[in-house]
């Protein structure tokens, strides 16, 4: 059955893949951005390349622009908008703490409560929480964000498990993507140094810190996003979806293993 699908954050990376392989199956998808600009570039794209695909802004802390979902009969809400502030839970400045997790994780939360009212009513949809193994497996100086994608996997098993009270047609599945190469976490681990001055308790070593961190990324990126996507699309499709999808599965496996030997 094709369905209505908004994607959230869809106009670069994983979210932009995700909404052009679920339009080349047949699905009316709604790929929408963080900004005016974002839209329109996204726009510029499409029709140059003539994807079947609307998009419009849509910022996931703005009341105003979540409100614009319920205008929309949507049958999947995919959260895939996020951000991601480094640093060291020893310093970071607290307003950059607060601002990841407003958009991480309440603005996620706001963002799928307008999709509910709507699924509830009709008793049918599913909403997809894009999440990150950083949540299941924490890296040094990436806490802020680390922190705000394990609220978000704890929130998609919480929501799955409270709406089993009231129906069994509404689905909620939390993908967890493992290292992929999109310049991501290239801006992440940049983010710190805005901020970080000689004062910071870890400023003499800096460099053994971009260093690992460059190492890390550099081993572990993946270059195609097919496989992180392929979970997505199954978790829009599937008659039963999951609760959890990883991918890659052996950066997944390791994750596991790793808690499983209490690390």
């Amino acid at each position: 059955m094709k369905k209505t699908i908004l994607i959230t954050g869809a106009t670069s990376g994983i979210g932009k893949a995700t909404a052009i392989a679920l339009a080349n199956k047949g699905h009316h998808v709604y790929a929408t951005g963080h900004t005016d600009d974002d839209v329109e570039g996204m726009n510029l794209f499409l029709k140059e390349n003539n994807y079947s695909i609307e998009s419009f802004k849509l910022d996931i802390t703005v009341e105003e622009d979540r409100k614009k979902i319920n205008g929309l009969a949507i049958d999947v809400l995919i959260n895939n908008a996020g951000m991601g502030e480094s640093g060291s839970l020893t310093e970071v400045p607290m307003d950059r703490l607060i601002k990841n997790f407003e958009t991480n994780v309440f603005g996620t939360i706001a963002t799928s409560q307008e999709a509910f009212r709507q699924m509830i009513s009709r008793d049918s949809g599913r909403v997809i929480i894009i999440s990150s193994l950083a949540g299941r497996s924490p890296r040094p100086f990436l806490g802020p964000y680390s922190m705000s994608k394990y609220a978000l996997s704890a929130a998609a098993g919480i929501l799955r498990q409270e709406l089993k009270y009231i129906t069994r047609n509404i689905h909620v599945s939390v993908i967890e993507p493992g290292s992929y190469h999109t310049g991501y976490n290239q801006r992440m681990m940049a983010k710190k140094y805005e901020w970080m001055d000689p004062s910071s308790y870890f400023w003499n070593v800096t460099d053994k810190i971009k260093k690992m961190e460059a190492f890390t990324f550099k081993a572990t990126e993946y270059r195609s996003l097919n496989s992180i996507v392929a979970k997505i699309v199954k978790a829009v499709e599937a008659k039963k979806p999951r609760l959890r999808y990883v991918a890659p599965w052996w950066e997944g496996a390791i994750v596991q293993l790793a808690r499983i030997m209490g690390k």
